[in-house]
């Protein structure tokens, strides 16, 4: 067994090869073996929404606490983006098992987050 926590940088090429089904089945995978994942382009709030309802669905509630995930909203989008109804694109995103990662502060430059290693309760 590995000591220490384990962070995963995902480029957004990584992101990009998978739909978003696979993304979000990647994620709570990922989450699952422990690791946090710090993803460069992020989610959109849909896909945010379908990770926290499959995550509820799929984990063992008796061994597995949830997931604590922190991001930036999508950039705004101009004012041709939204008449032409384009989505602006997600930013980065930093996923973990709950009961390792827990968020401090967040603005819009920075996410404050502290990993607590061999940490149990949620």
């Amino acid at each position: 067994m590995k000591e220490g926590i384990t962070v995963d940088l995902v480029s957004k090429d990584k992101l990009d090869e998978l739909s978003s089904e696979e993304r979000i089945n990647y994620i709570i995978d990922e989450v699952r073996k422990g690791k946090i994942l710090v993803l460069e382009r992020g989610l959109t709030s849909s896909e945010r929404v379908k990770l926290i309802q499959q995550t509820m669905e799929k984990i063992d509630h008796d061994t597995f606490i949830g997931i604590e995930i922190e991001g930036y909203p999508e950039e705004k989008r101009s004012f041709i983006h939204r008449i032409f109804g384009m989505v602006g694109k997600p930013r980065i995103t930093v996923i973990g098992p709950a009961h390792l990662l827990k968020t401090i502060r967040r603005d819009d430059r920075v996410i404050e987050t502290v990993i607590v290693p061999g940490r149990r309760d949620a």
